[in-house]
């Protein structure tokens, strides 16, 4: 049933205009009416695809388009067609035979300009309306020929009927889509889209109109989908007043009606909307909404954040998507957009039309929607602009709408490039903002008593949004590493440049860190020792918990150094615990703290036997080394006296030449020396090659 509009610019009641040739467009009554044509008194008919005119003249004007042929007459089409003049003249033929197969609308327009050439009763429609519109602008059916003729009477439809509906702008704008571009050129999509747009920003308590909206979950249960009715305006109950107070209408009533629409005629829609100064929340909203309908893929369980449950799937196949399907029993759900290109189309224009606010989507509806963006291979530049969309919210996104899957040839299973250059403009964004804030009172300084509620609202987002976003966006770092680190093909160059992106300030505690360099040590066993330090560098031993420490301190795949640092650790920690929990009481009512106690053996004790081993040998190993050192150091000393004695020698040969009992004494002295020197060399590698051990340059390192 048709809905009734309360405008006063309405002159067709029930949205349906009888028109004949010769007359001007008069309302109709609530029932069709047929008006008989004065030529004709039984019309048109039909033969399989062919129209007949019912008259004896017989035909001399053939017209194919597509698979229908007309047989009409020439002079009814003359009177009130230029272009069919024309031909006709051109062609110089007694029975003219013309195919126009490029009319818009096709043979159903044909139909209808035909029967009105032949003053045959049409009545108009918003379903047959733009269709009409552009074959009399094809036909060339002016008032130079006729007054009164096709082009003028459906302006005025579109004009006085059309554009005052809700209902009416939005089937036409839907029947307008198999019409570019002349839809487009007529101005039909544009005054569309601008009374949609104007009735959208309406004040929702002035609504008086039908719409689809979302059933209730009342209503749901007593029907399937929501039903267009006729308010019948002598009955007090179902008045318009009396049904808006009854149910409030939501914000959101357009956004059902508005989700039928084709993508192109969708952003004209927006566009128009925005323009009109409507929230960007709303804006947006709408937008998720219309995502859910036609991009499948989009999300898991086949509704986005905007709402799209199993009573809108419903309420999708009542109301106006049930007029636009023709009123069958069973109408048809509109198909998805299964091809690539028409699911990349709509990708690309919903980025284009997303409102610049920062929380105009969720941040969720953007990473999915730029995983879309990734698998359909959208325009590089959209796909930037999105991603620097999902750094201004970054804070708000969930580790599994960070598992994007890597569509290009990478060897990882997830795209850990897209999650680093997310992160790269989150700090950004982050940096820019905090600029912007603390540059904020100096731009009000001279406006301070005007600017007074601005400064207040910057000093508040400047000490509430960006510690506590860096903050989220830190644990969610670390949980997107421990989930990625199981991958064997992630490099240790991802990782440590991916985990080291945020500042240090950004984590009080690097348990999640150590989680990810433990899960990463796992899915990669054949990590040389270099390689696990430089692993272990992202983390900070003094940052972790006493249950991190102590899960390190047993954890064998963690190199000796950094099981040195965390065994240090926490036994700081365990010692400020115990120092903290020790205070008692005196006899004087004053807290007074106990010594610590040391419990380095129990921390060794919990070690695992490998590591005792090893730190046993490394302190032999330095025992061995001090022992060397100070060997060296006196044999130094002792070269050194040599080498005092033998320059005092030399100074006395210099003065007595004669005497050369010096030399000689010396000459015995450095001799003897070196046969020591020898021995001892002879007797270290004795030494060494009975009693083989590790080098010690390597314990020294390790160590140091």
């Amino acid at each position: 049933m048709w809905e009734s509009e309360s405008e006063s610019m309405r002159d067709y009641g029930n949205g349906g205009g009888v028109l004949s040739g010769n007359s001007r467009p008069t309302a109709s009554l609530p029932v069709p009416v047929t008006v008989t044509g004065t030529l004709l008194n039984d019309g048109f008919e039909q033969r399989g695809l062919s129209w007949y005119v019912s008259t004896d003249i017989p035909s001399d004007l053939l017209v194919q388009i597509g698979d229908v042929s007309f047989h009409l007459h020439k002079y009814p089409l003359l009177s009130r067609s230029g272009k069919m003049n024309r031909l006709v003249y051109d062609s110089r033929e007694p029975n003219s035979h013309f195919r126009l197969d490029d009319l818009p609308g096709g043979p159903e327009a044909f139909e209808l300009a035909a029967k009105f050439c032949y003053a045959v009763a049409v009545d108009l429609t918003a379903a047959n309306i733009s269709g009409l519109r552009c074959a009399a602008e094809y036909l060339e059916m002016t008032e130079d020929l006729e007054e009164g003729n096709l082009i003028f009477k459906t302006e005025a439809f579109l004009s006085y009927v059309v554009l005052s509906s809700w209902r009416d702008s939005i089937l036409v704008l839907k029947t307008s889509e198999n019409l570019s571009p002349w839809a487009e050129n007529l101005q039909i999509v544009r005054r569309c889209s601008e009374s949609i747009a104007w009735k959208a920003c309406a004040n929702p308590k002035s609504i008086r109109w039908h719409y689809t909206g979302k059933p209730s979950l009342r209503s749901s249960s007593s029907s399937s989908s929501p039903k267009w009715t006729h308010n019948n305006s002598n009955d007090p109950s179902t008045s318009p007043s009396r049904t808006a107070a009854a149910a409030a209408v939501p914000p959101d009533w357009w956004f059902e009606d508005v989700s039928i629409l084709r993508i192109d005629h969708f952003v004209r829609v927006i566009t128009a909307i925005k323009v009109k100064g409507m929230r960007y929340e709303l804006i947006g909203a709408a937008i998720m909404h219309y995502a859910a309908k036609w991009l499948p893929g989009l999300t898991k369980d086949g509704g986005a954040d905007g709402g799209s449950s199993s009573s809108d799937n419903t309420a999708w196949k009542g109301g106006l998507h049930m007029i636009v399907a023709g009123n069958r029993e069973e109408p048809p759900a509109p198909a998805p957009a299964t091809q690539a290109k028409d699911q990349r189309m709509i990708v690309e224009s919903l980025i284009s039309i997303i409102p610049p606010q920062k929380d105009s989507v969720s941040c969720s509806f953007l990473l999915r929607l730029l995983r879309m963006a990734n698998m359909l291979k959208v325009a590089p530049a959209l796909v930037t602009e999105l991603e620097k969309r999902v750094g201004m919210q970054f804070e708000q996104a969930t580790l599994s709408d960070l598992l994007i899957p890597s569509y290009s040839k990478t060897d990882t299973m997830y795209d850990v490039d897209l999650v680093q250059r997310l992160l790269e403009h989150f700090l950004v964004q982050e940096q820019s903002q905090s600029h912007s804030q603390s540059s904020s009172p100096t731009r009000h300084h001279h406006h301070q008593h005007h600017h007074q509620d601005t400064k207040m609202y910057d000093n508040l987002q400047r000490s509430s949004t960006n510690p506590n976003a860096k903050m989220r966006v830190a644990r969610l770092v670390d949980s997107y590493l421990t989930e990625v680190s199981r991958d064997r093909n992630l490099s240790l160059t991802k990782f440590q440049v991916l985990a080291e992106a945020l500042p240090e300030s950004a984590r009080t505690c690097d348990d999640g860190l150590y989680r990810a360099v433990d899960s990463y040590l796992k899915a990669h066993p054949t990590l040389t020792e270099h390689e696990r330090k430089r692993l272990c560098r992202v983390m900070d031993c003094q940052k972790l918990s006493i249950d991190a420490c102590m899960h390190a301190a047993q954890n064998e795949r963690l190199p000796l150094r950094v099981v040195v640092q965390v065994l240090f650790s926490e036994q700081v920690k365990i010692s400020n615990a115990i120092a903290s929990s020790s205070a008692v009481k005196d006899s004087t009512g004053d807290y007074s703290y106990q010594p610590m106690v040391t419990n380095r053996k129990t921390l060794l004790e919990g070690t695992p036997q490998s590591f005792q081993e090893g730190w046993a040998g490394a302190k032999k190993d330095i025992n061995t080394l001090k022992f060397e050192l100070e060997s060296l150091k006196a044999k130094y000393l002792e070269l050194q006296n040599d080498m005092e004695t033998l320059q005092k020698q030399f100074d006395k040969v210099s003065t007595k030449p004669k005497q050369s009992s010096g030399w000689a004494s010396g000459w015995k002295k450095l001799s003897k020396l070196a046969k020591m020197t020898e021995s001892n060399e002879q007797a270290s590698q004795m030494a060494n090659t009975d009693q083989p051990r590790k080098g010690p340059r390597r314990w020294r390192n390790s160590i140091s």
